[in-house]
């Protein structure tokens, strides 16, 4: 990949102190995607997804667009994930999902070349055929992708702590391609809400705060506890999305009750205390955590990445870096390099010219 210059932003004129990479931006599937763009057996079972929602910033459609908001914000190179495409992981039918991850892909590709160098973009898996995930892995290696994408909720059928997923970690090992869980993809409570069936009343916060670290918190605890990171010590996993206040002091009650239970953690057959296994190979992203921020000067440095959100109503842009400034300001500044570009930069293979 090409070298990333330090981005301006116009309306200051001047250059931003730090060159900032967003590991968590978003793209904004367009109206009819999957309808216009399926094979004609799957048209009639295509999902009504994509198109422009309330708040979201007008480059999440247009690469050529989304340049100029990333120099508004001062930020150098986004990694992206889908929007609406989430939704496709839970259409209940497994030929529909493989499809609709096809067409994602592709469209996610031609959007990338408006600018590759600064444009990273992540393929979408369906997993539940394991070797056409890896295939499609392949498939979208070769189109320029730079990672994928799985359920953060497994279906049920198929939790992380099974053997089906090996082929495709082993692959992601081979082509070095992190592997990331985002908020909302899976069999959770984001299942009723793809379709309209959200929670309100008392369940609100319950389902954005307390389950969504739930499903956080199982998936890690999966990876590490059933060994995949300890069979795959080259796998990279990446939580998206889920905010990072709250890993430190998991990581510590797993460390303490991984030591408690002494002799009974053999049948786990685990060589490393669960926060080695987190410091080696899992990354996380946080975008507005100003709790997270208080503890970064002294955890996380190494497997944390800051992001924006972009191009979605809650995100820091156009005031990333006063955002940044806000949570990371008094970090030294080494420290604030890896947060801030340097991990992602490294995870991702993408070059930066500071």
């Amino acid at each position: 990949m090409g070298i990333l210059e330090r981005t301006y932003a116009p309306e200051a004129g001047a250059a931003v102190d730090e060159v900032l990479i967003s590991s968590d931006s978003h793209v904004i599937e367009p109206a009819g995607l999957w309808k216009e763009n399926l094979p004609r057996e799957f048209r009639d079972r295509a999902p009504d997804l994509g198109g422009a929602r309330r708040n979201d910033a007008p480059g999440g459609m247009k690469g050529s667009e989304r340049v100029n908001e990333m120099a508004r914000d001062g930020v150098s190179a986004e990694v992206l994930y889908p929007t609406h495409g989430l939704k496709t992981l839970v259409l209940g039918d497994r030929d529909l999902e493989e499809a609709c991850a096809r067409v994602y892909n592709d469209w996610l590709a031609d959007y990338c070349s408006a600018a590759p160098d600064r444009l990273i973009g992540l393929a979408l898996l369906s997993t539940y055929r394991i070797e056409a995930a890896v295939e499609e892995m392949e498939r979208s290696r070769k189109a320029g992708m730079a990672g994928v994408i799985v359920w953060q909720v497994p279906d049920p059928a198929l939790p992380f702590t099974s053997r089906h997923y090996d082929p495709l970690w082993a692959r992601a090992e081979e082509l070095d391609m992190p592997v990331s869980l985002h908020i909302l993809s899976g069999h959770g409570y984001n299942l009723r809400q793809s379709f309209g069936q959200g929670e309100g009343g008392i369940e609100q916060e319950r389902t954005s705060v307390n389950l969504k670290l739930v499903y956080a918190m199982d998936a890690l605890y999966d990876f590490i506890f059933s060994g995949v990171l300890e069979r795959f010590p080259r796998l990279k996993l990446v939580l998206v999305e889920n905010e990072i206040g709250w890993l430190p002091f998991v990581l510590e009650q797993w460390d303490y009750y991984f030591r408690r239970h002494g002799t009974n953690r053999a049948a786990l057959d685990l060589t490393m205390l669960p926060s080695e296994y987190f410091n080696r190979q899992v990354y996380a992203t946080f975008f507005n955590d100003a709790v997270g921020g208080r503890l970064l000067s002294w955890w996380g440095a190494d497997n944390c990445m800051w992001s924006s959100d972009y191009p979605h109503g809650n995100s820091t842009w156009p005031d990333s870096r006063q955002i940044v400034a806000r949570d990371m300001g008094s970090l030294p500044a080494d420290v604030r390099a890896r947060l801030l570009r340097d991990n992602v930069s490294k995870l991702y293979g993408i070059e930066v010219g500071v």
